[in-house]
């Protein structure tokens, strides 16, 4: 690990590094050098073979690639072809299965209805009209504003209790600004024109986007193992906790976390579908991901299956930051630490983990580019969420 001259240095090998550093290599024909406190590429993103049974799982969750943005994708697409997958979500509740988000088939098998599409405004505005006028004061209320008690206490009441360890009517309002019902019987849960799974998989569309030969990765290595070892004039673009980098000096921003169980079962398929909710508040875990049927066009892929058993957990320091806490309090320690982080020089902070932000896949790129956009045109501190 070189670090004699460097003007580049990236600390994170997820998609916001990855996009950066792979930029700065083949546009401004520098050498970078990209640090990661994990054994490997990726992120959260990262997948892997299981290895008694060859199907390709994803380490951190189902990661499906969805944008509609289009110097997004143009630019993914540099790096992999996609299959045609298209994800649908189904939730358990009391015994019965239901596909989500909440669409006219949702309702229907709730209600035993048989709503027609031009019905199913008016008959949710009924359902949330029986709470009254007074403006909501926190999740509960607002959720059922939107629609009606009995959905609500069905599929986000338990859901929400088990994602955030709270009660939903201790929670905020402003995290669910809107429900989304849809009036018809598309199950999609991505609307997006531009939908898929790299065709050979996460792992191998890291190696690629990290491949160009002026891309340096060293993999098990902290940020603090060289911080104050590169030259002054480089340049650093850090991905990793932005509470981490000033040492907790103003004390530590909150994150939600994820426990995954990971199983081998004896089934050719398991649940019928790559992610199956789970809104009952008995169950501990939120969700059940199935690997194998993120990837269809691979066929069966033999007789057994792997699934994970996703449980969210309170955050402590030394576990994966999942999803920002994002509390009045927790945006003022924000907000100090950004300032902070103004007053240095030659550092960016960005993704994740570096905005404290929840960002989709192709978000992350899209901040990325824009970053990438300012250290192009030379102005020092640039920063794109968007």
């Amino acid at each position: 690990m070189d670090l004699h001259s460097l003007r580049y240095l990236v600390v994170g090998a997820g998609l916001w590094g990855g996009v950066l550093a792979e930029r700065i290599a083949s546009q401004l024909g520098e050498r970078v050098l990209v640090i990661d406190r994990r054994s490997h590429l990726g992120g959260n993103c990262h997948s892997y073979k299981n290895a008694g049974t060859g199907i390709e799982c994803h380490a951190y969750g189902s990661h499906i690639f969805h944008t509609s943005i289009p110097r997004v994708w143009e630019y993914v697409t540099k790096f992999t072809e996609f299959t045609p997958y298209r994800h649908r979500v189904f939730t358990q509740y009391q015994g019965r299965v239901y596909p989500m988000p909440i669409n006219l088939l949702t309702i229907n098998n709730f209600y035993n209805l048989n709503l027609k599409p031009y019905e199913v405004e008016e008959f949710i505005k009924n359902e949330a009209g029986k709470t009254g006028d007074a403006p909501p004061r926190n999740l509960e209320e607002k959720a059922v504003s939107l629609i009606g008690r009995p959905l609500y206490e069905a599929f986000i009441k338990g859901y929400t209790q088990k994602q955030w360890e709270k009660a939903p009517r201790d929670l905020p309002a402003e995290i669910i600004t809107r429900l989304p019902v849809r009036g018809n019987y598309v199950t999609d849960y991505f609307a997006d024109p531009w939908q898929g799974m790299p065709k050979n998989g996460y792992a191998a569309f890291f190696e690629r986007l990290f491949s160009h030969p002026l891309i340096e990765v060293v993999c098990n290595t902290e940020y603090a193992d060289i911080a104050g070892r590169t030259p002054k004039n480089c340049l650093t673009l850090y991905s990793g906790p932005l509470d981490a980098f000033f040492g907790y000096t103003r004390g530590a921003l909150e994150w939600r976390s994820l426990t995954f169980e990971r199983e081998v079962v004896p089934y050719g398929d398991y649940q019928g579908t790559a992610v199956m909710n789970n809104a009952d508040p008995a169950t501990p875990y939120t969700r059940v991901h199935e690997f194998k049927h993120l990837h269809p066009e691979r066929g069966p892929q033999g007789d057994a299956s792997v699934i994970a058993r996703e449980y969210p957990k309170t955050f402590t320091r030394g576990d994966e930051a999942y999803y920002p806490v994002n509390t009045p309090e927790n945006q003022e320690l924000l907000h100090a630490y950004q300032a902070d982080l103004a007053a240095l020089p030659n550092i960016i902070a960005g993704g994740r983990l570096g905005a404290y932000r929840y960002m989709d896949m192709d978000k992350t790129i899209a901040a990325a580019l824009g970053c990438f956009d300012g250290i192009q045109k030379g102005s020092g501190h640039a920063l794109s969420l968007e």
